[in-house]
This record gives structure tokens, C-alpha cells and sequence, in this order.
């Protein structure tokens, strides 16, 4: 049973996606609930207004009038110098990160399902929330994404469970472990692990840190689900794990460690573009997908949830079922317009792996037609050009790659379109890159927008050019 709790909460940051849903969490919790952030954007600014919550754009002292009982600060651009942080600060008001907040108020006394790794994390926490709502559990969920299949990325449920995607980032200007150190699950996935947040982690082992860190607040009696083969992650098990190890993928476990259950899902009789495939636990089919998803990361995606599903009691092939009908998160491959000869991807690709799993599920798909993949390199990571020998491979599975050089970009794209193993062109305007793509198609044409941010609202205006192109 979830207590109804009470108080005043100010969050600081509230337009993040992790902000944002910790209010909506709050809301529902029954604190009252307000904050600022500079601006606010759909789908989080939809959110919040359709959950009744007071936001301000931009700060100021009144808006903490009448005085918040505590004031949520976030991470996204919240340093000190801040004028609401050094506000705060000044004034004597007790304040803590989000994710403490998530962890201690809401997280406490729950079963905890967490869901982490460099890739996949907001579709795989999307799927695990549905098998659990489809099996009649109504977990509660925090998801960094909008799922297709629920009207809100956050809800509080009504069982001991709770489905997190847990991000490796650090936590606020005043705590830089990462936020899911505060999480405490009692089911950990570890999808992958690569190097990514460049400004924050210098190389691949200050991120394993992090996650050793993590598998020490796994109790014994839980479980920590691991690839089947991933390098990276076998090192972090093997630094410590005081927990069983259930594994998912394909081939055999690569390195085992001493706490290995022995049990390995994966899938058989895959179609070749993953719309369709047999779950199986070491060779026994349990399950079979069918579904409108793309490439073998997320079938991989599914196995994870499948596997945590089973450890809170969920049948395979409950799971399996419920996956038929999972639809997807926004801007995971969401197709955002079609005509005759055009299809228009949105997609997240926050990482140069991503571009290319993603890229490769599409080519599986659609055979010979014409893939461009359109790509603002807007990460951290990506922006400080630490990744750019990678970025030059990643677009493969495309005929060609188009290349924004926002306003963040810290170095020279000009090298990367003249390495790239796929035809490439770089655009400073957006409008000409828009005229670009908007040229008549001679063939059956796929552009994928990947970026993790708003791109210029290129997400908009290159529906609505093609749309006018084609009508001519």
C-alpha cells in the first residue's frame, strides 16, 4: 500500500525528464508540488500541465513563497552561480538532489527494478513496466523517455514494485556519484557498458567504478542480470558481486563469475529484421514475440526485461505475450511522417554504437531502399569530439550520412565527412540541410533524424517541407 505523504516540494530543474516525472511522482504522492526551469519543451511541459503542477519559466525568490518544506535541486544545467542555487543556498532552505529524494521518499520499502548500462535503458524500463502492468502487478515506474504504451513517463502503482531507469550520470553540483547509487534494487539489469559522458568520466573504468559501487547495494537474495558477452561488464562482476548473475544473449557465457546461476536467455528462430522470435532459457523455448520493433538490440532489450519479469514472479511467456503489444518509446525510431517515397525517423542516438545498431535494424528491414542518417553529434561526449574516430564507422549500414555542426561542436567535423565510410555532406544551416533532404526522391527513401536533443525543431519543419514538396 502507498502512503499518502504530505508537504511543500520546489523543484529546481523541473523540465528535465527526471525532474519532471520525480513532480509528477510528488504530485501523485500528495505533496504539493512546484518549480522552475529556463524552458520548458513537450512532451515533459505536456506532462506537467495535464498533472495540475505550477511551473515557472525562469527564476525568482517569489516563487518560493510561501516557503517549500524542501526544495528538489537538479543536475541539467544547475551549478553554483545559479541564481536559484545560490538563492537557496543563502536563504537556509534544506535542499537534496533528485534522485536522493526518489530514493528515500519514494523508492523506500519497495521492490526495486533497475534498469542500467550505456544503451537501451528508457526502452528496456518501458518494456519491463508493461510486462508487469500486462501480468496485473500495476507497478509503479520512472522512465527516461514518453512510453508509447502509458500516458505519462512516471506513475506511482499500487504494488511493492517499481521499475527505475537507472542513469549512470552524476546525481547534481553537490553530489557527483552517480544517480543510481541512490536507488538501492533489489533486480539490477546491466545492459552494456561502453564509454560515454566524456565530461564527466575520463575513460571506461571510472564508469565500471560507479558500477561496482552499485552491484554493492544488490542484496544477496536479489539478482543481477548481465549480457551474456560483454567485456566490460564481466570486469565490473569480477571486481565484485555478492549477488546470483542471470544472463541474456546470444552464444555462451564469454566470463563466468562466481555467483553465475548458469542460466542464460536468449532467442531463437529470429526473423531477419527481429520482428519475430523464440525466447529460450538455455535451450528450452519459453515464449515466442512478435512485434513492430526493429534490430537485435532490441531483442537483447526484451530478454533483459523478460529475465527481471521472471525474477518478481512474471511467467516467460507472460512476458513474451505482453511484448506483442508494447509499442515503443518516443523518439526511439518513431516514424514521424510518410509520403509515397519518404519515411522520417526520429531517433535518440545519444552514442555512436546506438547510430549503428539502429541503422543496422533499419537495414535489415528495408532491404535495398535508400537510408540517409541525418546526425547532430549533441552529447557531451560526442560535442568534444572523444568519440569521432567511431563516428566516422557508424554509419555503415547507410548509403549516406548528413552531418549538424551545432553551436556545442568543440571540434573539426570538416575531418570526420572526409573520413566517414559512407558518402557524407556537413551543414552549419539548418535550413539548407532541410532543402537538402527535401529534393525529390527517385527511390524509396528512410531519413533518420539522431539526435538527443531538439535539433533546431528540425523534427517539425522537415515533415512539414516535405509535406509541401510533395504536393507540388
Amino acid at each position: 500500500m502507498i502512503q499518502v505523504q504530505s508537504g511543500r516540494l520546489y523543484f529546481l530543474g523541473i523540465g528535465g525528464t527526471l525532474m519532471g516525472s520525480l513532480a509528477m511522482l510528488a504530485k501523485d504522492a500528495g505533496f504539493e508540488v512546484s518549480g522552475s526551469d529556463k524552458k520548458l519543451y513537450p512532451p515533459m511541459s505536456d506532462q506537467l500541465a495535464a498533472a495540475g503542477i505550477t511551473v515557472f519559466e525562469g527564476f525568482d525568490p517569489a516563487q518560493l513563497n510561501p516557503r517549500p518544506d524542501l526544495v528538489v535541486v537538479g543536475n541539467a544545467g544547475l551549478p553554483r552561480g545559479h541564481a536559484g542555487v545560490e538563492y537557496v543556498l543563502e536563504s537556509g532552505l534544506p535542499y537534496t538532489s533528485g534522485a536522493e529524494w526518489l530514493g528515500k521518499t519514494i523508492l523506500q520499502d519497495r521492490w526495486v527494478i533497475a534498469v542500467s548500462g550505456t544503451h537501451g535503458k528508457s526502452t528496456t524500463t518501458s518494456m519491463l513496466a508493461w510486462i508487469l502492468q500486462c501480468a496485473g502487478l500495476d507497478p509503479g515506474f520512472l522512465i527516461g523517455g514518453v512510453p508509447a504504451n502509458f500516458d505519462r513517463s512516471a506513475a506511482l502503482g499500487t504494488t511493492p514494485f517499481f521499475v527505475v531507469e537507472a542513469d549512470e550520470y552524476d546525481t547534481c553540483y553537490f553530489d557527483r556519484r552517480s544517480k543510481f547509487l541512490h536507488y538501492r534494487p533489489r533486480t539490477l539489469i546491466i545492459n552494456n557498458l561502453e564509454h560515454d559522458h566524456a565530461d564527466i568520466f575520463p575513460d571506461v573504468d571510472a564508469i565500471q567504478q560507479q558500477f561496482h559501487l552499485l552491484l554493492r547495494t544488490v542484496p544477496a537474495s536479489g539478482l543481477v542480470i548481465a549480457p551474456a558477452a560483454d567485456d566490460y561488464v564481466d570486469e565490473v562482476l569480477r571486481r565484485g558481486c555478492w549477488s546470483p548473475v542471470g544472463r541474456f544473449g546470444q552464444g555462451r557465457v564469454k566470463h563466468r563469475v562466481e555467483r553465475d546461476t548458469g542460466e542464460v536467455m536468449h532467442v531463437r528462430n529470429t526473423a531477419p529484421n527481429s520482428s519475430r522470435f523464440t525466447v529460450c532459457i538455455n535451450d528450452v523455448p519459453v515464449g515466442e514475440v512478435h512485434w513492430s520493433l526493429l534490430g537485435q538490440h532490441n531483442v537483447n532489450n526484451a530478454l533483459a526485461a523478460i529475465a527481471a519479469a521472471r525474477h518478481v514472479g512474471v511467467a516467460p511467456s507472460v512476458s513474451a505475450e505482453a511484448l506483442c503489444s508494447f509499442k515503443g518509446v518516443k523518439r526511439r525510431m518513431e516514424l514521424i511522417y510518410e509520403d509515397a517515397r519518404v519515411r522520417v525517423y526520429d531517433d535518440f542516438a545519444h552514442h555512436p554504437t546506438a547510430i549503428r545498431t539502429t541503422l543496422q535494424g533499419l537495414r535489415k528491414a528495408v532491404g535495398s531502399d535508400e537510408i540517409i542518417a541525418v546526425i547532430e553529434p549533441r552529447t557531451h561526449t560526442m560535442s568534444l569530439g572523444t568519440l569521432r574516430h567511431d563516428l566516422v564507422n557508424c554509419c555503415s549500414p547507410a548509403d549516406s550520412a548528413i552531418w549538424y555542426r551545432g553551436e556545442n561542436i568543440k571540434w573539426d567535423m570538416a575531418s570526420l565527412v572526409d573520413d566517414c565510410v559512407v558518402p557524407s555532406r556537413l551543414f552549419d544551416d539548418l535550413d539548407e540541410l532541410m532543402d537538402h533532404l527535401a529534393k525529390p526522391a527517385k527511390h524509396r527513401r528512410h531519413i533518420v533524424i539522431m539526435s538527443n536533443g531538439a535539433f533546431g525543431d528540425i523534427y517539425r519543419k522537415l515533415p512539414k517541407r516535405l509535406s509541401t514538396s510533395s504536393s507540388i
